[in-house]
């Protein structure tokens, strides 16, 4: 069996870390991101008391009590056990590989299979930039697409997602291959560090509509700072109503300017994403260069997230100050 969540960083991650932060694994056109796979949970509350929420499919009592705690990122209570949905190893595979002429012609691609009911487990789709450093494929925007499970199910799936690429370049499906054998090496972004270039990912979901248009402002902003060297983005997990762009910068400020330039790279990232009613971020969390965000990401509902951190955790014991929430024992008191 699988819980189908393939993170880029299985090798290192933990269950706890993927329900805390909503990971996304990278097969989650399939399988859904972490909170569509958890079911149940047992977490300990800042009181010390044990609570389980939750167990079964679905249920109408109240709001989802899951939901509170995943992607609370510890500041609400401690998650110490999961119960996960579950699938059978999948029985057979499909491969494809596309290339367009433009990303935003290749979006809109990936709406249209996934409205007709098609959700291969992968469908990410690559801008030029990010095509040629990955695949060395120059002039194309490139779509890889896999998908897994019972052949009555691939085939069809692999069948939509033909129809609706007729228009575009038919490329290598060992692009996919390529691609397997390289998605958790990250040894690239290392040696940019180590060449003393800032470097980071920046991962936002939005609506389709929206999808485009933040495409082009982020684009077009970042690669407007100095010192910036590229900016590129991949669509990386696919839904009915949007999907996950995939943003990342690089640039090369003087040594005693690299933290202005990585904070104006990030504000200026997220005042556009946010301009077009995008989501702070997709599935990296919020952590801590993100905290500074949340309060505009969401508006007058901030203040229910800190009701709901002031109800459970009255004493701010449990991580305090994140989430971009105010420390009791810092600077900034309760509201």
């Amino acid at each position: 069996m699988t819980s189908g969540q393939w993170p880029q960083s299985v090798a290192l991650s933990t269950v706890g870390g993927w329900l805390a932060c909503r990971s996304a694994g990278q097969y989650s056109t399939r399988y859904g991101k972490i909170e569509d796979i958890v079911t149940g949970l047992e977490v300990v509350l800042a009181s010390g008391a044990v609570v389980r929420t939750g167990g079964a499919p679905r249920a109408a009592v109240g709001p989802d009590l899951n939901q509170v705690f995943v992607g609370s990122e510890g500041t609400l209570g401690v998650i110490t056990e999961a119960v996960l949905r579950v699938h059978p190893v999948p029985s057979s595979e499909g491969r494809a590989a596309f290339g367009f002429t433009s990303f935003l012609e290749g979006l809109d691609v990936c709406r249209r299979i996934i409205r007709r009911g098609a959700t291969p487990a992968v469908l990410r789709l690559y801008d030029e930039a990010e095509a040629a450093r990955n695949f060395s494929v120059e002039g194309t925007c490139v779509l890889i697409v896999l998908d897994e499970g019972d052949p009555a199910v691939v085939e069809p799936t692999m069948a939509i997602v033909a129809g609706e690429c007729g228009g575009a370049g038919r490329l290598d499906d060992m692009l996919v291959e390529r691609w397997l054998s390289h998605r958790n090496d990250v040894s690239a972004l290392e040696a940019l560090i180590r060449r003393e270039i800032v470097v980071d990912t920046i991962e936002i979901a939005a609506s389709w509509s929206a999808l485009g248009p933040i495409y082009t402002d982020v684009v077009a902003a970042v690669g407007a700072i100095e010192h910036t060297l590229v900016v590129s983005a991949h669509q990386s997990h696919a839904y009915s109503d949007g999907a996950c762009l995939y943003f990342t910068f690089a640039g090369r400020p003087p040594a005693d300017e690299r933290e202005p330039f990585y904070v104006r790279v990030w504000d200026t990232a997220t005042e556009a994403v946010l301009a077009r009613g995008g989501a702070l971020s997709h599935h990296h969390g919020v952590g801590l260069n993100r905290a500074r965000f949340v309060r505009s990401a969401l508006g007058p509902a901030f203040d229910v997230l800190v009701a709901l951190k002031r109800a459970l955790d009255p004493n701010g014991i449990l991580n305090p100050g994140k989430l971009g929430l105010p420390d009791p024992f810092g600077e900034v008191a309760w509201p």
